[in-house]
């Protein structure tokens, strides 16, 4: 699946960035290829990120919202400039031309705002009316039940790129907290969170990621994912499942962010294992074994960000 969003006229004609660019891709070029794994991540996610808009005219939910956010946890900004500069202004998001229907230009809402959170809680972005302007957005299209919908998710699990609907929630969640003043919509997503009854791996870890200090959801998520746990140290979507990246990825973020790390280490080694010589990883698809630019792109953020978070050399 492929979404993008037409520059505006401001980006097109932007030239600052790219000596910016180029010079830090010619640093990154320098390092040894034999660095860690989460070098070589963002030495990758580096160039790709913002290639795809000079190269596309346009910005991706893939590269300019799960790469950026994987960018922005690391505290590197200059490859992400031009993609800063576009979730600036939440009201041209949905103004470009764009692959697919109605559903993706609100699942690109909820991507990019999960972007734009992120850059401000990095902080690249000081000034607070994009996310004001954005949790406005959000708060507009949460459905009755508090849930953030994703509509052609179906019975199948969340991928890289879609997340669904209870993953898609955490963000919408996590959007109008950083944002301040949605205390009603926040409650209501919390309640759905709560009593979400979780289908499978991408669902369990998305209640945790929201709720990590409660005890009974604590709980049952590492009851579940202790029996999960893949013979590779890895998790997948569903019980007895082979391993995933993207599945191993959400996992190793909600036990860090619940303080449970026992099952941690044999699911970073499954993680780094299968990163690719480019420093990607194979995306998660559904079903498994699909090609996807956008889904490889999306699935290496996720392992980075995974990897960045429950580094123990990190702080």
């Amino acid at each position: 699946m492929r979404r993008h969003y037409r520059q505006g006229r401001g980006e097109r004609n932007s030239k600052r960035n790219v000596w910016v660019l180029a010079l830090f891709l010619v640093m990154i070029s320098a390092a040894s290829a034999q660095g860690t794994s989460v070098e070589r991540a963002l030495q990758y996610l580096s160039a790709e990120v913002p290639q795809w808009p000079m190269k596309n005219g346009c910005f991706s939910c893939h590269n300019n919202g799960d790469g950026a956010r994987a960018l922005y946890a690391a505290g590197i900004t200059g490859p992400a400039a031009s993609t800063t500069t576009w979730l600036r202004a939440p009201a041209d998001w949905g103004k470009g031309k764009m692959d697919g229907g109605s559903s993706d230009k609100t699942l690109a809402l909820y991507q990019f705002s999960a972007a734009l959170t992120s850059a401000v809680e990095a902080g690249v972005l000081s000034d607070r009316k994009a996310l004001r302007d954005a949790a406005r957005s959000l708060a507009a299209v949460q459905s009755a039940s508090g849930a953030w919908r994703v509509d052609d998710e179906g019975e199948a699990p969340g991928s890289p790129v879609t997340w669904g609907t209870t993953l898609a929630t955490y963000f919408g969640r996590r959007t109008l907290l950083a944002a301040g003043g949605y205390d009603a919509e926040v409650a209501r997503a919390e309640a759905y969170l709560r009593n979400v009854e979780p289908r499978h791996t991408p669902d369990e870890a998305a209640v945790l990621l929201a709720l990590p200090n409660e005890p009974n959801f604590r709980k049952r998520a590492v009851e579940r994912f202790t029996r999960m746990q893949t013979s590779d140290g890895g998790w997948g979507p569903r019980q007895s499942a082979p391993a995933e990246v993207f599945d191993t990825a959400l996992v190793l973020l909600a036990l860090q962010a619940a303080g449970e790390k026992s099952l941690i280490p044999r699911g970073r080694e499954f993680l780094i294992r299968t990163q690719q010589n480019s420093g990607g990883w194979p995306e998660t698809t559904r079903p498994s074994g699909s090609q996807s630019y956008a889904q490889h792109i999306s699935t290496t953020a996720w392992a980075t960000l995974a990897l960045l978070a429950t580094d123990p050399q990190r702080k």
